[in-house]
């Protein structure tokens, strides 16, 4: 490893594989969106049911408006 003035000898990276890393990566290929909030949407909507609920109203307001082909 290449000697980095901030990192202290006694730090071992050979182990950080058992740590979990891509922990997330088989529920990510199994197609789970991920969505990133801008913080003033985030500030209203706290998780993803009540995002799911706001869109869900949004959809049957859409489909009344626009008739079905």
């Amino acid at each position: 490893m290449e000697n980095n003035e901030n990192m202290r000898e006694e730090y071992d990276f050979s182990k950080m594989n058992s740590l979990g890393r891509g922990k997330y990566v088989d529920k990510y290929n199994q197609g789970t969106n991920i969505i990133h909030l801008d913080s003033d949407v985030a500030a209203i909507f706290h998780d993803d049911k009540s995002v799911n609920e706001a869109l869900r109203m949004l959809i049957n307001i859409a489909k009344e408006k626009i008739p079905a082909k």
